[in-house]
Order: structure tokens, then C-alpha cells, then sequence
């Protein structure tokens, strides 16, 4: 049954930690699944957490630690001696006890590395150190299961044993030579059903071998992973040879990654920031896209200036500024939304954007027309028919023109390397303004004749 954290249980829980209750928390807690136990500890004070954390056994600490939030993971491992931190790492897959170590103050990794008592653990923590944190080699873990080419059924049964206790999880079996080149992979039915003295060389597969080289971005593994509904990747050098395999789980967390931060981006956030740090990071994530904003503002304002005389003739026009502005707006991040959700998806073949700008700008011709219909009868009503043709005109004109600049300006990010999520957030919002302005007061001027 699915855990369900309630401020009646953390109530509980504090009152129990208080009274030194450990049959009821040991009860109440230590059956959860681990990812339950740190949402429970991410819930706590630090020193309650610290309570909790030390009351699990070694191998669940290790589990329950991986699954914490940053923040509580960083204030939690303050409290432990580089030694207890060494000692719950041997219970991590590589790439969690790479990432941990990662968070540690310069000073400590080093000594927290020296204390490990396996070397070859030691070793494939300090060589998954030297990767990028978002290329594949940063994201891959070192324990996978081998088999070589003239491996016999029976030898390859005994070794894959032996591999398989530092292995957690096995989805693949994957097939090299005898320089540890990558050549394809094995399946577990046909390594069952195969005579003792038969050699991998006749039972392993190398059709579609999908893999990723150590250098590749993480958000490029994601796409891979996603396109061939992988559950694992082996990730493999610049000579091909076999040093890694990538799993769902991490690829989940790049996704997420990339999402939050496209969202921020979207937002007019330069950064990714959490909601915990300081207020100067917070402040200066923000504030480059509020200046740009502040700058679209300005240069709306000029635009109103140079048409001062024609809006003090006619007042009502100065009415529908704000319909012009927002829906410009509206569509504009509309349209930039679909665009850059594509590319995310990797589809940016040129026949696909041009059939993108196409049918984007029917939407925009569609919607204008039906919203410019409407308006133009409120105009109608309000003022007099010149309006409602100005308006609806003015309307019409500024969705088809955001529309189109909605698509075209996340492409043209996408071209020049620049993150295209920029596109549906202030950037797309301040321009279409300043255009929409400047579209509806010009129609205004020349039908009335100013």
C-alpha cells in the first residue's frame, strides 16, 4: 500500500522521537520503502532527522541518503566524520556515491576517497569525478555485468555470478572482446538454453546496439533512451570500449532536471535556483529578464509617445491597449510553447519546422479571425464602427504577426546553440508587445485619418 505523509503522522512521529518511543518509530518507519523514509526525514528538523537517519541500519542509510534533498542530504553528512561517510558509500552504485561525494565541501573529498576501504570502488568513484556532471560519463555507474566472445556457457555462467553480487539491478548483458570493445549483447533466454561448451561468439547479438559515448550530453542520452524505450544504455569511450552503463532512473532525473529548468527559463528565471537558496542567487537569477522586461516597457512607452496626438483625438483608442497587448502575448507564448516542446522531442528536421510556421500561422489567421469578430462588435458598441474596425483590424494583424514570431524565434535560438525554452517566457512577451503597440496605434492613426 502507497504511503500517504500527513501532518498528523510528523506530529506522531516528533512526539515519539521526544519520548524516545524507538518500538513505535521502528514500526511506523522502517518497513517504508526508502523513498518514503526521506520524505519523512525532509520533513524534519536536523536534529530529528539526524535522529531518524542514524536509528536505520548501514545499507538503508545509504538508500534513505541518495533519496534526500539536497539541502537536508548536505546538513545531514555535516554531522558524520569522513570515515562514516566513506563507510556508507561502499553501500552506494558508484554514480549515487560520485554524486555525493560531488556535494562535499574540496576539502573533504579527498580524505572521505582515502577512507574507503574497497580500492576498486575507490577508484571508479575518482574516475566518474573527472566526467562532466551533464555528460553521459557523469551520469553512468561503473557496475554492469560482461561477457567476452570466447566465453563458453558454462565459464560465463560462473563469472556472471560472481559480477552479478556489485550488480543491484541486471537488465542487460553486454558482449565485448578481449580488449573490452563493445561489440553487442546477450540474451538471458539464450545464454539458459545454450549447451555448456557453446561460446558467446555464436549466441550474442549486434544488430540495433544502441550506445552512448562518454563525452554525450545527458540531455542527448535522455532523447536515446526515450526513442528506443531503453531501460539501460552502456555508455562506452572515444575507442569504444565498454566503461559504463546509464539506467532509467538517472535519465528520469535529467528529465525532470531539464523540465524544471525549461520551466524557469520560461518563467524569466537565468538560473536554476532552488526555493532555498539565498536571496542574492534568487535576486540575480531574476533579475537580467526583469530588466529586459523593464526595457520592453520603456520602449512600449516611447511607442505610445510617438503616437500622443492621434490617442489624445481619440481617447478610446488608449481603452483597448492592454486587449492588444496581452493577447499578442498570449499567442505569441502559445505558439513558441509547441515549437520548443518539439524541439525538446529532438524533431527539427527543416520539412517539419517549415509545416510548423505553416500551420501555426493558419491557427493564428483562425483564432484572429473569430476573436477579431467579436471585438469588432464591442468596438461598435463602445465608440462607433471605426473602432470596432480599427480594433479588430489591429487584433487580427498582432495574433497572425505572434504567432509567427512565437515560431520562428525558438528556431532561431535552437540554431545559434541558445536554450530556445527563452522563447516562451519574457523575451516573446516584451516584444510582442512593443510590436502590438506599435501595429494597433499605426492602424489607429491612418483609418482615422490623424
Amino acid at each position: 500500500m502507497r504511503f500517504e505523509l500527513t501532518r498528523d503522522f510528523l506530529n506522531e512521529l516528533e512526539e515519539a522521537i521526544v519520548k524516545n518511543d524507538i518500538k513505535w518509530i521502528e514500526e511506523s518507519i522502517f518497513n517504508l520503502h526508502v523513498a518514503d523514509i526521506a520524505s519523512v526525514i525532509d520533513e524534519l528538523d536536523n536534529q530529528s532527522a539526524n535522529f531518524i537517519y542514524k536509528l536505520l541500519d548501514e545499507e538503508r542509510q545509504a538508500d534513505v541518503l541518495i533519496e534526500l534533498d539536497e539541502d537536508i542530504r548536505e546538513d545531514l553528512l555535516k554531522t558524520f566524520s569522513t570515515k562514516e561517510i566513506a563507510r556508507q558509500l561502499e553501500n552506494l552504485d558508484s554514480d549515487d556515491a560520485a554524486d555525493v561525494i560531488a556535494e562535499l565541501p574540496k576539502d573533504k573529498v579527498e580524505e572521505v576517497i582515502s577512507h574507503i576501504t574497497d580500492d576498486e570502488a575507490a577508484e571508479d568513484i575518482v574516475d566518474l569525478l573527472n566526467y562532466d556532471e551533464d555528460s553521459a560519463g557523469g551520469l553512468m555507474q561503473k557496475e554492469f555485468i560482461k561477457a567476452k566472445l570466447d566465453w563458453p556457457v558454462n565459464r560465463c555462467v560462473v563469472e556472471l555470478r560472481r559480477q552479478a553480487e556489485n550488480v543491484e539491478k541486471v537488465f542487460t548483458i553486454y558482449v565485448v572482446d578481449n580488449d573490452d570493445r563493445l561489440v553487442g549483447f546477450l540474451s538471458l533466454k539464450s545464454l539458459l538454453f545454450a549447451s555448456p561448451n557453446t561460446k558467446i561468439s555464436d549466441l550474442f547479438q549486434d544488430r540495433n546496439m544502441i550506445s552512448v559515448k562518454t563525452n554525450d550530453d545527458s540531455e542527448e542520452v535522455a532523447k536515446i533512451m526515450e526513442k528506443y524505450d531503453l531501460v539501460s544504455v552502456p555508455v562506452v569511450d572515444l575507442q569504444n570500449k565498454l566503461v559504463g552503463r546509464i539506467t532509467i532512473d538517472d535519465v528520469v532525473d535529467v528529465i525532470k532536471e531539464e523540465a524544471d529548468k525549461d520551466f524557469q527559463m520560461a518563467s524569466g528565471i537565468s538560473e536554476m535556483v532552488e526555493a532555498s537558496d539565498s536571496i542574492w542567487r534568487i535576486s540575480r537569477a531574476r533579475m537580467p529578464w526583469l530588466l529586459i522586461g523593464m526595457l520592453g516597457g520603456i520602449l512600449g512607452a516611447q511607442v505610445i509617445s510617438g503616437f500622443e496626438g492621434g490617442i489624445s483625438e481619440v481617447p478610446a483608442l488608449a481603452f483597448f491597449i492592454p486587449l492588444i497587448t496581452a493577447m499578442g502575448g498570449n499567442v505569441g507564448v502559445q505558439s513558441s510553447a509547441i515549437v520548443v516542446q518539439s524541439l525538446a522531442k529532438g524533431n527539427d528536421q527543416f520539412g517539419s519546422i517549415l509545416k510548423k510556421i505553416l500551420k501555426e500561422s493558419l491557427v493564428g489567421i483562425v483564432n484572429g479571425l473569430v476573436l477579431s469578430i467579436i471585438i469588432y462588435g464591442i468596438g461598435h458598441a463602445f465608440e462607433s464602427p471605426v473602432l470596432g474596425i480599427v480594433v479588430s483590424l489591429s487584433l487580427f494583424t498582432v495574433m497572425l504577426f505572434a504567432a509567427i514570431f512565437g515560431t520562428l524565434i525558438p528556431l532561431l535560438l535552437d540554431k545559434y546553440n541558445i536554450d530556445p525554452a527563452l522563447a516562451t517566457g519574457p523575451f516573446i512577451t516584451t516584444l510582442n508587445d512593443v510590436l502590438g503597440l506599435f501595429i494597433y496605434l499605426t492602424i489607429g492613426v491612418l483609418l482615422y485619418g490623424i
